[in-house]
């Protein structure tokens, strides 16, 4: 079968979606770092119908700061790939040529560094995961004993970390008298540009005070709210969409229907009309952030350890289970409902309902392996801030706990069968150490991780109703199994 790319777009199904403009004729305005299936099926689709619409040099550059995985996929094919929204009612198809090129920056780090740089270019993007920031999760800070930090403080012109490739690129527009750009975040943190802009500036400072200034008055980070559910894409995936359109994709992206974008109205420069295409432009995304952290992002990490530890390998499996579903809707009313005040107009309940038809797509395998990875990372965000307000506001805590005793047991790295985990974690040997050395005492155990401060901070180490209940539901999951406890607790007579 021959593969998708400009020569043979003339073989492509009838019924792809192709763009509507001269893909010869955008110059780019956007470089993207971390281009993963996410932004392909996010951002970019928003770009590309700005495009199609309206045109505009906005072109993407893409880049991996890691694998040249994406690179090998989309380069081959001209850049070209294809879009596929997946209901349970059927599917669509987009052929996509928005990006222009894509990069692997650790190939040639001066040159990803000179193109972000370039006058043409208005906006620099990311989805790096909550990972790439390089920072501590607990307090927002740059976290200096960070080995690409390190390396990178010492050698600006071949950095590791996304955050060296951005001073470096900001150091090179100051010293060229080059004009204002915005360092756009699309990651799932809460205030993701405030924390953006605070591990920039904490950097930059290091390189100079001058530099640090050029940034504060130069420089726009807004904040944002991204919202899709993108699965990994499979082989099988692939044959698939190959035997629909007629060639042979290995860029493809799966996604549901919905997609949401809010973005902070913080420019420093030009941007794309994404609010004519179904973007929110607002001044304050925070009220957004919350309720998606807390009852999309907060649900998913709660399927996804428990559903996993039960033995179901998709999250519609897990929807497929009357007392999973119980769970889920009991959170969303209680422990993480009652932390959210909705702004007006906006219909909390039919939100919940949406979120709730969303995850039981039997057309979308989303893993629960791998929404469960990194979870030390993530945990603050989704759990660990709405705990705190609930403990300080006298709230349900009790299935929040039941989230952190299930990551606990996730994260010991061995299943209720006996087989191995292959947890994906920045601190799952520190973890996994954790829970051998107090393994069999699941009150020690659960002391031992809330004292990990890297997740849990300082506070939390003291919250002894939390510790407490958390307890509880570990020994539960110990003793009876993940499976048979969430039937026990959340199934209704």
């Amino acid at each position: 079968m021959s593969r998708l790319n400009q020569n043979t777009l003339n073989q492509l199904a009838a019924s792809v979606i192709r763009p509507k403009y001269d893909r010869n004729k955008i110059k780019p305005g956007i470089v993207h770092l971390g281009i993963g299936a996410f932004h392909r099926a996010h951002q970019a689709v928003y770009t590309e119908a700005v495009i199609n619409q309206f045109g505009g040099d906005w072109g993407i550059i893409g880049c991996s700061l890691r694998s040249a995985s994406v690179r090998d996929q989309l380069v081959p094919q001209d850049n070209y790939y294809t879009v596929i929204e997946r209901s349970n009612a059927g599917e669509k198809i987009q052929l996509m040529g928005v990006i222009k090129d894509t990069l692997v920056g650790p190939e040639n780090p001066l040159q990803l560094i000179e193109i972000m740089s370039d006058e043409g270019i208005k906006i620099i993007s990311m989805t790096i995961t909550e990972k790439g920031y390089c920072h501590d999760p607990a307090t927002g800070n740059l976290n200096f004993e960070h080995p690409d930090i390190q390396h990178d403080l010492q050698n600006l012109q071949r950095p590791k970390s996304a955050i060296g490739y951005l001073v470096a690129t900001l150091q090179m527009r100051f010293s060229g008298h080059q004009s204002a750009v915005t360092l756009l975040s699309c990651d799932n943190l809460p205030n993701n540009g405030e924390v953006l802009e605070k591990v920039v500036l904490q950097f930059a400072e290091k390189i100079s005070l001058a530099l640090k200034d050029w940034v504060e008055k130069n420089v726009c980070f807004p904040s944002t709210m991204i919202d899709r559910i993108v699965p990994a894409t499979t082989e099988e995936d692939k044959l698939e969409i190959e035997r629909i359109i007629g060639l042979r994709d290995e860029g493809l992206v799966i996604c549901e229907p919905f997609s949401q974008w809010v973005i902070e109205n913080k420019f420093a420069t030009q941007r794309p009309a994404w609010e004519k295409v179904g973007a929110l432009i607002v001044d304050d995304v925070r009220i957004f952030e919350k309720i998606k952290l807390r009852l999309l992002n907060g649900a998913h990490s709660l399927m996804a350890y428990t559903g996993y530890l039960a033995g179901f390998e998709y999250i519609y499996q897990v929807m497929q289970q009357p007392a999973f579903v119980n769970m889920v809707t009991s959170y969303m009313a209680e422990d993480a409902g009652r932390s959210i005040q909705a702004p007006a107009g906006f219909d909390i309940e039919a939100y919940k309902q949406q979120l709730r038809d969303r995850f039981s797509n039997r057309a979308l395998k989303h893993r629960t392996w791998q929404i469960a990875m990194d979870g030390s990372q993530k945990l603050p965000q989704r759990i660990l801030e709405t705990l705190r307000e609930n403990l300080d506001q006298g709230k349900s805590i009790s299935i929040l706990c039941l989230a952190i005793a299930a990551w606990i047991r996730y994260v010991s790295g061995t299943d209720e069968k006996g087989e191995l985990i292959d947890v994906r974690d920045p601190l799952a040997a520190q973890l996994r150490d954790l829970c051998s050395q107090h393994q069999g005492n699941t009150s020690e155990l659960v002391h031992a991780i809330f004292n990990v401060t890297a997740v849990f901070g300082d506070d939390l180490k003291d919250a002894k109703g939390a510790i407490q209940e958390t307890i509880l539901w570990l020994d539960r999951f110990y003793s009876q199994g993940t499976l048979n406890t969430i039937g026990q607790y959340f199934n209704k007579p």
